[in-house]
């Protein structure tokens, strides 16, 4: 009875994982979870004596590993394009992405003009990204704005700016960045594209040094 218990709990589990693979607005994360969800229906199907569901749920794990090796391998064109304040495009970015960049920047106001750095990241011509920053000296900027589209929350974007083009930065003479947050997820994004908790600098607040 115990046995049959647990192999019915393995079957909830992997139906609960690939449903919530399917909420999934990135497709990396969806592949991710729906991989680990079909490997968990396959072991059940195996276990239970139903060859068909763990014959297809093998074979979905085989195309989740093949998409994820090409979204890991493929190149990609990305590209940092400056706008200004009055740009009409940035204004319905914003717009339109207003709620999503309140969820990691709650201060955030679209009609606040602080913002003195703007950039958009492209991928594949594609605009994937909007970088907002204030100067607070003549080497420092605040990041007000750092977001990225659900689509494209990969890390790809922050590590092209923070990693492979400092110089976006340095070209201007910006050597700190300095990020204010309290969100769980932006701090795990800020610590895997090189910031550091500075308390000197504030109690939220993330560093970078170029």
């Amino acid at each position: 009875m115990l046995g049959i218990s647990l192999l019915e709990w393995l079957g909830y589990l992997a139906s609960v994982l690939v449903a919530i693979s399917l909420l999934m607005s990135s497709i990396v994360k969806l592949r991710w979870l729906n991989l680990v969800g079909s490997a968990v229906f396959s072991t059940y199907g195996f276990l239970i004596g139903a060859l068909p569901v763990g014959f297809m749920n093998a074979f979905i794990v085989l195309i989740n590993v093949y998409y994820l090796y090409k979204i890991y391998h493929r190149e990609e064109y990305f590209r940092i394009q400056l706008v200004n304040a009055t740009d009409g495009y940035l204004k319905a970015f914003i717009t339109f992405y207003h709620d999503e960049i309140t969820r990691f920047f709650p201060h955030f106001k679209k009609d606040d003009d602080k913002a003195d750095m703007l950039f958009f990241v492209t991928r594949n011509m594609a605009v994937a990204g909007l970088f907002m920053g204030q100067k607070l000296s003549a080497d420092t900027v605040e990041v007000i704005v750092d977001f990225a589209i659900p689509e494209y929350r990969d890390l790809k974007l922050g590590q092209f700016i923070f990693t492979e083009n400092p110089d976006v930065f340095t070209g201007m003479g910006i050597k700190k960045l300095v990020c204010n947050t309290s969100s769980e997820q932006h701090i795990n994004y800020l610590k895997k594209v090189g910031f550091t908790a500075n308390p000197d600098v504030g109690t939220n607040a993330y560093t970078r040094e170029f």
